[in-house]
């Protein structure tokens, strides 16, 4: 009695076989994010820049809200100053401690990220056994 190739279970396939057809390609076009495959090592500047960037606006709005405040202990404009001062000056210390928090979890996801790589090597290594 002669098998039909329908009649074969897709379990009797042999180990070896099973993994000719997963190739570095198949993996590639599998993988979420093509950036683990395809970047380069990004330059500090490019990391931090956004946070950099936050980190100077809040400190420029908190200074501005500095000199507003004076203005106003000083007697200097009392009606404009009074809400303006220290509303720029919460806003200012929000926005630096947002750029300020920024960093740490900038450089835990750089860490993350050369984790995952390294991983990703590894296991190119297991499926080719």
């Amino acid at each position: 009695m002669e098998l039909a190739l329908e009649d074969i279970a897709l379990g009797d396939q042999s180990r070896s076989q099973s993994h000719d057809f997963l190739t570095e390609s198949t993996i590639f076009s599998l993988s979420r994010s093509e950036s683990l495959w395809t970047t380069a090592p990004r330059s500090t500047w490019e990391t931090y820049n956004k946070p950099i960037i936050v980190m100077s606006v809040g400190g420029a709005i908190l200074i501005f809200g500095m000199v507003l405040s004076g203005l106003w202990f000083g007697s200097i404009y009392p009606k404009s100053t009074n809400i303006l001062g220290p509303g720029f000056f919460s806003i200012g210390l929000m926005i630096l401690v947002v750029g300020l928090v920024w960093v740490p979890v900038m450089r835990e996801k750089q860490k993350q990220k050369s984790v995952s790589r390294l991983f990703t090597n590894h296991k190119h290594v297991f499926l080719h056994l």
